[in-house]
């Protein structure tokens, strides 16, 4: 048996039979030797592609809206850029490379719960395991984060009722227990079967992320869902899923440690904490900041040196394929781009 397996038996087992399936996500994700702990990783070489690893415009198109932000703020000279949920540091290190105004005077903060993530960030950065305590002035950004925060899984048989995870020999199972308290969320039927996220956890990182700030934004990416009742009318493994290796992956309960577990981000859950100052698609939030510009300038660059091609104008090049993906409105461009203000 797996260790993962073996650990999440015997804290079931001294648990009483049963933990709630927010926990059992929890350990099998962020655990000793859950998924992100040891293996998870965001890029080509790991289990999914986000939008900075596709390559340099993403960050280049959030430079320009840091830098609008910045300068409605009064180009303040105490400016920090907190992106939490960093991984590797792709995001960190295509915004450096971007050069901003603001990163004259900015603190780049990546935080990453990851200690073998947290080692391959770039050294201009302060690296830290979780979000620091005080508050200050600036944007705190999360990409792809909330979608892996833990939640509690509730299943409507006949009424709704609350997921908890055991074990049956050598498998682990699902258990249904009555609620402990009702939800605003959740619709009064629905099918047999059907499932609902609770984001409690989600809910209180937006809280905590607007607490810290001073005045700014908090900016977040994920593909998101307008209401929990919307999901709770569809197939669950529309808006559950599980990820390994850039390929779906099994159930949730199939090889824990081994595989992601996502959701789609509930945004009515999240505005019962703060009602979202804009809510865009990713294709519309890149193209307000001028993806298609900067595509532009590098169809530009490519044409002038398309003749004698060096390395900087490849790059230029490839804004165009990038762009693409970015604003594909099957991919990454039906991701939801979400600001809140404190």
């Amino acid at each position: 048996m797996p260790l993962v397996a073996s650990s999440l038996h015997e804290i079931i087992r001294a648990a009483g039979g049963a933990i709630p399936f927010r926990e059992y996500m929890n350990i099998v994700l962020y655990g000793d030797d859950g998924f992100y702990t040891r293996r998870g990783e965001a890029g080509r070489r790991g289990d999914f592609i986000t939008s900075p690893e596709v390559g340099p415009l993403f960050a280049a198109v959030l430079a320009r809206a840091l830098d609008a932000w910045w300068k409605e703020m009064g180009s303040p000279s105490s400016f920090t850029v907190m992106e939490v949920g960093a991984g590797p540091g792709t995001l960190a290190r295509g915004l450096i490379a971007a050069q901003p105004e603001c990163s004259k005077v900015w603190t780049y903060v990546a935080v990453e719960i990851s200690e073998q993530q947290r080692a391959k960030h770039p050294s201009e950065v302060i690296s830290l395991a979780e979000m620091p305590e005080g508050k200050f002035t600036g944007i705190v950004i999360a990409n792809e984060l909330l979608d892996n925060l833990a939640f509690d899984l509730r299943v409507f048989d006949q009424e709704w009722r609350e997921s908890w995870i055991g074990v049956n020999g050598d498998q682990l199972v699902e258990i249904l227990k009555p609620l402990t308290e009702p939800s605003l969320f959740l619709p009064a039927f629905a099918k047999h079967g059907a499932r609902a996220p609770l984001q409690r956890e989600a809910q209180e990182w937006i809280r905590n992320a607007l607490q810290k700030l001073d005045s700014g934004r908090v900016l977040v990416f994920d593909y998101c869902t307008p209401l929990t009742a919307m999901a709770a009318a569809q197939p669950w493994r529309e808006w559950l899923r599980t990820y390994v290796g850039h390929e779906k992956g099994q159930h949730y309960l199939q090889i824990p440690g081994r595989q992601d577990i996502t959701t789609q981000v509930m945004i009515d859950q999240l505005a019962a904490v703060k009602s979202p100052e804009s809510v865009r698609s990713q294709s519309q939030f890149l193209q307000l900041w001028g993806i298609d510009e900067l595509v532009a300038e590098g169809k530009a660059a490519w044409e002038a040196a398309a003749a004698a091609p060096n390395v900087a104008a490849i790059k230029m090049r490839s804004r165009i394929s990038e762009s693409a993906a970015l604003l594909d409105p099957n991919g990454l461009g039906s991701f939801t781009a979400l600001t809140f203000t404190p």
